[in-house]
């Protein structure tokens, strides 16, 4: 191939744009915004048009920060692009589909040049020719391809940088951040040591293998442009955690917060501990300004979901060599076939693999039992349901039509709550979402607490496996006793009674633990003691391939899946803490690689189910009196 054809070249990949910043600025200006507001404005929106501008200072107008001098935190990344971003995009997603999020999700796929530095909003043009006139100045000395070779540790997983290589990116770097120092007045920090591209950072170690298997499948070597790319963030909330608004939330107090799908909100979470359970406190990323939302709205969100992107410019290959790279993707440049497999997507790779473990593994599914009555209508909820003579009758929709009958008192429904009409919808929903994801149950386990057993019914009837699989009750998965409002272990239905109300159970079975042995107000330490030995005990009595389901209490996700995956148990006060988050129906799942005779904890086979309180209406109350 003759050398012009091979030769490298930089350009701007951002269109010349129709105003220049200067222009921008001096369009905002005569619309009236002061000189400082206007130059923020521009700032915060990567100096894109006046428009994305006047809609920025519109939206913070009642931003109590907007004169506040506080300039943005840039950062010069080196970001691939075409077949090897590709790859890297499905590595992200299969390894947080199996081993949840780490710290490397929080960022796009990146090569740092140079770390975060401030830069004041009046110079920050100086910083876009800059970056223009290095790349310039590098086209001609940019490799064709970058050198990777994967690494892998207990907390790090990544590919390093070739020596020859990161020595010409390391010479940009300082390149950019010489000039940036000098005409810019910023002080940057290039990166000097190991250039490397994170898979994954920061994750639990019994997850290294995991990961390490699927890097893997990403071939280095793929068709990739590298693009230099100026971003910043706002630098007052770098250590916060980011959250995304899923519903729209209208204000019913002065010191709560408007949201609207997709905003973004800074949440701050050393703040949280004196905030009403349900509740954060944050700051808009839209609109500057600080309230209370409530958590199930919101869902996590990555760290770099609020960046702005400034500029960005592609070193990119020459026509010809793209040609022949595209039409003979398994042929290397000195003629060489690759390995057909690597040169497949990672995501046709990991699905094969997947399918072909489908029938070799295990799974555990932990789960909360669905909405109970009492959640909604308080502990005194049977004394609204009861007429004079002691028989139940339906006082809200979300009671349930009837109670199951029991040869003891009604009352025992008192510390013993069947679910709510929702709790019943709640579960054969998840049911259903479990049928329409394949997801096979071969057993299922259930805490005696009647809300338990009609999650279990219920989610089964959404399956259509109601009278294939039967319910093994088992009273070793009853909740920490000590957080039993009676302080008495409740009274709950016989097997004989439960069948009789036409739940599915397997009278045959007989629990690891007696329901008389379960102790009133136990010790945390005899819980863990207590979960730890029914968990094993169940997963060594269900050889078989598939799922076993496992419906408890909101505490089950925690101290079922702790012992099972080989995680020391939690502090009493962290346990308590994160059981009362979770939500009706919330999930973990596990499952087993029988190859490393161990368990991990990956993503639920469906997702959770949320919704907004609904309250009780009156119509005379409100409308004829109101």
């Amino acid at each position: 191939m003759a050398v012009a054809e091979t030769q490298l070249y930089a350009k701007v990949s951002n269109k010349r744009r129709s105003k220049s910043p200067s222009a921008l600025l001096e369009s905002l200006l005569a619309k009236g915004f002061p000189a400082h507001i206007a130059q923020k404005a521009l700032v915060a929106t990567g100096q894109k048009s006046v428009e994305d501008a006047a809609k920025w200072l519109h939206s913070h107008c009642n931003d109590p920060s907007l004169d506040d001098p506080i300039p943005q935190e840039y950062a010069l990344y080196l970001c691939p692009t075409g077949h090897l971003f590709n790859c890297l995009q499905e590595f992200w997603k299969e390894s947080k589909r199996q081993c949840g999020k780490n710290r490397a999700h929080e960022i796009f796929p990146h090569i740092t040049l140079c770390d975060f530095f401030t830069c004041e909003d009046q110079k920050v043009e100086l910083l876009y020719d800059i970056l223009k006139r290095i790349c310039n100045s590098f086209a001609q000395r940019f490799p064709p391809t970058i050198s990777l070779s994967l690494h892998s540790s207990t907390s790090y997983i990544g590919f390093f940088v070739g020596d020859s290589h990161a020595n010409i990116l390391k010479e940009f770097a300082v390149a950019f951040s010489s000039e940036a120092s000098a005409l810019a007045d910023c002080h940057v920090k290039p990166c000097l040591k190991q250039l490397h591209l994170t898979l994954a950072h920061k994750f639990c170690p019994h997850h290294q293998k995991t990961l390490e298997q699927l890097a893997k499948y990403i071939n280095p070597e793929e068709t990739c442009h590298w693009v230099a790319a100026l971003y910043s963030r706002d630098m007052r909330f770098v250590h916060y955690q980011t959250l995304r608004a899923l519903f729209q939330y209208k204000p019913q107090n002065i010191d709560e917060l408007m949201i609207n799908a997709g905003d973004f909100i800074y949440v701050n979470p050393t703040q949280q501990s004196e905030v009403s359970e349900g509740w954060v406190i944050g700051t808009s990323h839209q609109s500057g300004c600080r309230g209370f939302l409530p958590e199930n709205y919101t869902e996590r969100a990555n760290e770099s979901d609020t960046w702005v992107k400034h500029r960005e410019y592609a070193f990119v290959l020459a026509s010809k060599f793209l040609a022949q790279s595209t039409n003979e993707p398994n042929v290397k440049p000195n003629g060489e076939v690759r390995n057909p497999v690597m040169s497949r997507s990672v995501t046709d790779v990991l699905s094969l693999q997947l399918s072909q473990n489908t029938n070799l593994r295990r799974g555990v599914l932990v789960m909360r039992h669905g909405e109970r009555v009492d959640q909604v209508f308080g502990k005194s909820w049977l004394q609204q349901c009861l007429t004079a003579d002691g028989k139940y009758y339906r006082a809200d929709l979300n009671f349930p039509s009837i109670l199951p009958k029991r040869k003891d008192s009604v009352k025992h429904f008192e510390h013993d709550p069947p679910l709510s009409s929702c709790g019943i919808f709640q579960s054969r929903l998840i049911g259903e979402a479990l049928l329409d994801q394949e997801v096979t149950v071969s057993y299922i386990y259930s805490s005696p607490a009647l809300r338990c057993i009609q999650t279990a019914q219920h989610v089964l009837q959404g399956l259509k496996l109601d009278q294939k699989v039967k319910i093994r009750v088992e009273p070793g998965l009853f909740e920490w006793t000590k957080w039993e409002a009676s302080r008495v272990i409740p009274n709950f239905m016989t097997l004989t009674e439960l069948t009789e109300a036409s739940y599915n159970i397997d009278t045959s079975y007989r629990g690891n633990i007696q329901l008389s042995s379960l102790v009133p107000s136990e010790s945390y330490e005899e819980y863990v003691s207590r979960s730890s030995a029914v968990i094993k005990e169940i997963v060594t009595a269900c050889p078989n391939k598939g799922i076993i389901l496992i419906v408890g209490h909101g505490s089950s996700l925690v101290s079922f899946t702790q012992p099972l995956t080989g995680l020391p148990a939690k502090d009493s006060s962290d346990f308590a803490h994160v059981v009362r988050k979770i939500p009706s129906l919330g999930m973990c799942f596990c499952e087993e690689l029988k190859e490393e005779k161990k368990w991990v904890m990956v993503n639920p086979p469906v997702k959770t189910l949320t919704h907004g309180a609904n309250a009780a209406f009156n119509w005379r109350n409100s409308i004829m009196e109101g």
